[in-house]
Parts: structure tokens; sequence; C-alpha cells
């Protein structure tokens, strides 16, 4: 799979991407942002590990944020079962050193467009931490909607933190 974001891709992980993930991903400031599954230190077995996982999922749900031709970072989706079967969780981290140049935003509305499709979504939905300013401004971007705070709802880094539930509604 690909999609042409504009300034990026969106594409299929390959397994030649461990070394770009460990380039990109083996950053604190990017795991204080994201679930406790994204491992820190990032080490080559991880990406390994992920990387053959992701490859071999169907139907895919994790894809690459491709910048001239190297994974930069990553976009995913949990689609929902039983009664929110038409609505997935999306997740996405950029590497430090292409922030602020619009990627992550890029990245999201063309990937946020193809799960709706290939999913059958009529929902997608990000929970990002309540001080995590740059990814609440990456939503907004791509066109989510703030729906509410989730009070006391995380545990991050020894500390209990506030997530903000914003939506994209297919229409």
């Amino acid at each position: 799979m690909e999609i042409d974001c504009g300034i990026c891709k969106v594409r299929s992980w390959r397994l030649e991407d461990a070394e770009s993930i460990v380039r990109h991903a083996n950053n604190r400031k990017i795991w204080l942002n994201l679930r406790d599954r994204f491992p820190h230190p990032y080490s080559h077995r991880d990406a390994q590990i992920y990387l053959k996982h992701v490859v071999l999922t169907q139907p895919e749900v994790n894809f690459a944020i491709d910048l001239a031709g190297e994974a930069v970072g990553g976009v995913g989706f949990v689609p929902g079962t039983d009664v929110e079967r038409h609505s997935a969780e999306v997740g996405y981290w950029l590497g430090e050193s292409v922030w602020g140049r619009g990627i992550a935003t890029a990245a999201l509305k063309g990937s946020t467009r193809y799960a709706i499709g290939a999913y059958d979504l009529w929902r997608v939905f990000a929970v990002p931490f309540s001080e995590n300013a740059a990814s609440i401004r990456v939503l907004e971007k791509a066109g989510f909607a703030r729906e509410g705070v989730m009070r006391r709802s995380a545990v991050k880094d020894g500390r209990i933190l506030d997530q903000v539930l914003y939506a994209f509604i297919a229409e």
C-alpha cells in the first residue's frame, strides 16, 4: 500500500526499514508521548520484531511515514470490534529531526481517508496526552474535532495524565 500525501508518503512497512526506525524512534521525547508498548530505548531487535509482525499482519493496519524514501515515523489503526466495529483508534509518531514541517498532519489526513474506505469506518479517534500540544495541533489541522477530556485516564513515566479525545467522523 502507498498513499501520496504531498509532502510525504504513507506506505507499507518493509523489513529493510529497521535501521531507519531505530534512528528515528530511539528518542525519549517520542516515547514520552506514546503508549508503553512502544519501547525505549528502541533497539534493532525491537525494530526487527515489530517489522516481522506488521509485515505479516492482515488486514494491514500499520504503515510507515516515508520522506524521500526513508521511514521517518509510523501511523497505525486499531479497528474496533462488536458494537464499535465501524470505529478505529489511530496512533502516530514522527522522528524529531522532521518535526514542524507538516509531515504528521499530511500523513494523518491521508491515512485516515484510506482507513475509512479500507476498513469501512465511520469514526477514527485519537487520545493524545493533554500536555502533548504538538499532537493536538496535528489532529486539529487534520480535521479531527475535540470531543472531551478523559481525566486521570493514563499513567506514563510514573505520572498520572489526562487524555484528550479527538475524532474524525466520515461524511
